[in-house]
């Protein structure tokens, strides 16, 4: 399935995409589903988070704001989606940061089946066990080939691992996917990385193949991150134009600009 095919499946099926995520970006998380194709949800209490997740189409996991009773609703939500087989994208903000975020990520990741791991190069490399450096939830540095980094993870974990950058990389153990769309202004804003983390739950939704949902997903949010920058006069006025961009996107301009290569 392309990104034009994911996308009209996504408008017609409106997948709803719970979360349990960053506070801080929330809002923006829930507005990007929405002008995406999909329907949001943000439930956190341990009460409701099995039945949410039970009628969702995936649920969104992000550790930017994370606090221990969190991480238990995550946990509770997550074998939630395992036994529904609903897909789980985990988000390991600031993950190499403190042994707080970097415990907690490794404690979902082994009592929960993610589909989905994602994460800047130094949260997927201290993950991985590779040498990296974490400032707040900024990549500093990671030692190794990153391609194979993922790769290796990728099998090890028995997911599909996304590590965002200038070059996004995405790896099933098997596939590999590079895609090269985006534009330096969606670093000028908080969130961006929060935001297309719901951009690929809801992707992920409609097609089970997670390396190349993923894959389309951010592409897809690349894309409309170039058309806004040709507009925007500074970073506020670009996430407004941004979100307007994934509503008003059209098949032509995805077709033109994708740069998407699968590399094995």
């Amino acid at each position: 399935m392309d990104i034009i095919e994911n996308l009209k499946k996504v408008r017609k099926q409106k997948p709803l995409i719970h979360h349990i995520t960053n506070w801080v970006t929330i809002y923006d998380c829930a507005n990007v589903v929405r002008v995406t194709g999909g329907l949001p949800v943000m439930a956190h209490a341990p009460e409701e988070v099995e039945q949410m997740t039970s009628i969702s189409g995936a649920l969104v996991l992000n550790i930017g704001t994370l606090t221990v009773d969190l991480v238990k609703s995550m946990i509770l939500a997550g074998r939630k989606a395992n036994e529904k087989n609903i897909p789980v994208i985990l988000d390991i903000v600031g993950a190499g940061a403190t042994d707080l975020r970097t415990g907690k990520a490794n404690e979902i990741l082994d009592s929960v089946n993610v589909s989905i791991l994602k994460g800047n190069s130094s949260e997927i490399g201290t993950i991985a066990g590779a040498r990296a450096e974490t400032k707040g939830v900024e990549a500093i540095s990671v030692e190794g080939d990153l391609t194979e980094i993922a790769k290796k993870l990728a099998r090890e974990k028995n997911l599909t691992v996304v590590i965002t950058g200038r070059e996004d990389i995405i790896s099933n153990g098997r596939d590999i996917y590079t895609c090269k769309n985006g534009h330096p202004m969606m670093g000028s804003f908080v969130g961006s990385g929060c935001i297309v983390s719901s951009v690929i739950g809801t992707f992920t939704a409609v097609e089970k193949d997670y390396a190349l949902s993923s894959a389309n997903a951010l592409c897809f949010f690349g894309i409309a991150g170039e058309i806004a920058a040709r507009t925007a006069k500074g970073p506020y006025s670009y996430k407004v134009i941004l979100m307007d961009e994934i509503f008003n996107i059209d098949e032509n301009k995805i077709r033109k600009m994708t740069r998407l290569v699968k590399i094995e």
